[in-house]
């Protein structure tokens, strides 16, 4: 029996219509683009989601939108006092990279993607990240807080969220730096990627087993942040906090240098 051509401009007929549609092999295979969640599990629950999704009139941008609002709920919970508020974080960390999958999924059905759903999808992702540093350090600070004491937490705070920030707007320099000099663009390949000299290679290597630059993305934020209130069930919810907090900056810091070091002496900005 020969198949119906998909009539994108419809809803799916089925789950599979779906996938063969909005998870086409080129976006479940692609490297260093697609979060570990949605390869483990998220893309086996997003086309439900975006089934009922196409039965309204959201755009995908629209859904884009509701990624960027649940992202900011993720930082807006670790103000909840309590266990209550990590837990929160986490539960609104995992839906917030559920929807992300989702405005994708509505965009390639619908023929709609555009550079104005990747912009907004950055939005999401470095105002979400920027947001929750500085909701841990309101609260590891213990509002209402006193100065000076207070204040230094949330200083520590502000710098984690610029730390994560400059590290992320790293990989948007190398690829503004290649267009404008006309370069191609990158296609992630580890010769590409990979350090040329020894001692970087070697700390690049040995960061595949101990992988803390993964840290700073919402979904391990709000990972290490639940991880830490369960300990503060034991020793306190605000020493807690702030352990946390000043080991996320002590690796971040880490982080961006080494990302910066890896970056510079690749074949990345290399003409």
């Amino acid at each position: 029996m020969t198949e119906r051509p998909v009539d994108l401009g419809a809803r799916p007929r089925s789950i599979a219509e779906l996938k063969s549609v909005a998870q086409p092999p080129e976006v479940r295979g692609r490297r260093n683009a697609e979060h570990w969640t949605a390869s483990l599990y998220l893309r086996n629950l997003s086309p439900y989601v975006t089934w009922m999704l196409l039965r309204t009139s959201i755009s995908a941008n629209g859904v884009t939108g509701l990624m960027i609002i649940t992202g900011w709920c993720v930082a807006a919970s670790l103000l909840v006092p309590g266990f209550a508020g990590p837990l929160l974080a986490l539960l609104f960390g995992q839906l917030q990279m559920l929807i992300d999958c989702c405005d994708g999924e509505v965009a390639r059905w619908r023929k709609t993607s555009s550079p104005a759903g990747a912009f907004l999808d950055a939005v999401g992702h470095y105002s979400t990240e920027a947001l929750i540093p500085l909701a841990l350090a309101i609260r590891a600070a213990g509002y209402p807080f006193d100065a000076p004491e207070g204040y230094l937490w949330t200083t520590l705070g502000a710098l984690l969220a610029l730390v994560i920030i400059l590290n992320k707007a790293l990989n948007d320099m190398v690829r503004v730096a290649r267009a404008n000099y006309g370069a191609a663009k990158l296609t992630y390949t580890s010769a590409e990627s990979a350090p040329r000299t020894g001692l970087l290679a070697t700390a690049r290597r040995v960061a595949r087993f101990v992988p803390f630059h993964r840290l700073f993305h919402s979904v391990e934020l709000s990972f290490v942040i639940f991880a830490a209130a369960v300990v503060g069930l034991f020793i306190g919810d605000l020493q807690a906090m702030r352990g946390v907090l000043v080991l996320l900056l002590g690796l971040g810091i880490l982080t961006l240098f080494g990302h910066f070091l890896a970056i510079i002496t690749s074949n990345r900005v290399r003409a």
